[in-house]
């Protein structure tokens, strides 16, 4: 059985960070998959696809990736670690039919290069429009403490946007490319209001409930005054650790922050608003944070090769003053 009940709950009445028309999408694949007729869709008539679920092609991909990882790894001392798709809180969430990444995936990743010594470089590759506030925030500061370990870049390619920005925001430095864009420094949440359906339908649902919040947010219903407040409330409060977040990891005043109205921007506009550091394209920046590397080790080899062999002539020269 699809988790349809599970993923509806991680869609809706929750503060999301992710762009607008992300979200329309998810709004409108629950229209579709729950059979809601929900009316005030404003994608240009997309229709996500609704897969099965396949395990076994699922690991054989994450096989095939840890064996790739393994090679990069020993060959050039980095490790890219892959941030695509739609942003969840745990790998339970994930429907390998579509491309998502999950926090707690993310976390094991970046402990996983932390804690390696062939690993000299973390890059993030970043191309995800966000996804669940939940988890968010405590991943990327665990993102922040981790550059103090080892460097960390982000690159956005082809999109950082919302929850996607925050976590390349976290990272050492930012590079993004001519046509990619970041930004949608912003918070937003749906209410579903199923009471028309339910009417049409003959179905009337009765709440007995103890505790005034307890029915808050409930789709059988018209969104009440009372579960209106606490889901802006909701809102607001994500959207203020947000702004203070990125203030912190970009050097920023937190009033520049809010004054980017959750815009996005593109390139060079990324980079002049602080929200960047450089403009390079991905494969140009991993060549040259490669190059770096190489030549970084083959500094440290030498470095090493000059010491063992003034360690031989100073003990060649001690055994010589001996005779």
């Amino acid at each position: 059985m699809k988790p349809h009940l599970r993923l509806a709950s991680l869609i809706f009445n929750q503060p999301q960070l992710v762009s607008d028309p992300m979200m329309s999408l998810a709004v409108q694949w629950a229209n579709q998959a729950m059979h809601l007729n929900i009316v005030n869709l404003t994608v240009n008539g997309t229709q996500p696809e609704i897969m099965d679920n396949d395990d076994s092609a699922a690991g054989a991909q994450m096989a095939r990736a840890s064996d790739r990882r393994r090679a990069v790894v020993a060959d050039t001392g980095l490790d890219i670690i892959s941030v695509s798709g739609i942003l969840v809180s745990r790998s339970a969430h994930l429907n390998p039919c579509e491309p998502m990444t999950s926090y707690e995936g993310l976390r094991s990743s970046l402990n996983q290069a932390v804690g390696d010594p062939a690993v000299e470089h973390i890059i993030l590759d970043i191309d995800s429009n966000g996804g669940s506030a939940t988890g968010a925030f405590e991943l990327a500061n665990d993102i922040r403490t981790a550059t103090k370990l080892k460097p960390i870049t982000a690159i956005v390619n082809f999109s950082a946007f919302s929850g996607g920005y925050l976590i390349a925001a976290a990272a050492s430095n930012v590079i993004v490319s001519q046509t990619s864009g970041l930004g949608s420094i912003g918070v937003i949440a749906k209410h579903l209001d199923a009471s028309k359906r339910d009417e049409q339908q003959g179905i009337k649902v009765t709440s007995v409930f103890a505790g005034d919040r307890k029915n808050d947010l409930t789709p059988h219903e018209p969104l009440s005054d009372q579960s209106l407040q606490f889901l802006t409330e909701m809102v607001q409060t994500n959207y203020l650790q947000f702004v203070d977040a990125i203030a912190n990891f970009r050097g920023l005043t937190t009033k520049a922050v809010k004054d980017t109205q959750a815009g996005i921007f593109f390139g060079k506009e990324g980079v002049s608003a602080g929200l960047a550091d450089t403009v390079e394209t991905p494969q140009a920046a991993v060549n040259r944070i490669a190059a770096e590397v190489r030549d970084s080790r083959g500094e440290r080899a030498s470095n090493i090769a000059s010491r063992r062999s003034v360690a031989a002539q100073a003990a060649a020269m001690s055994m010589r003053s001996t005779y």
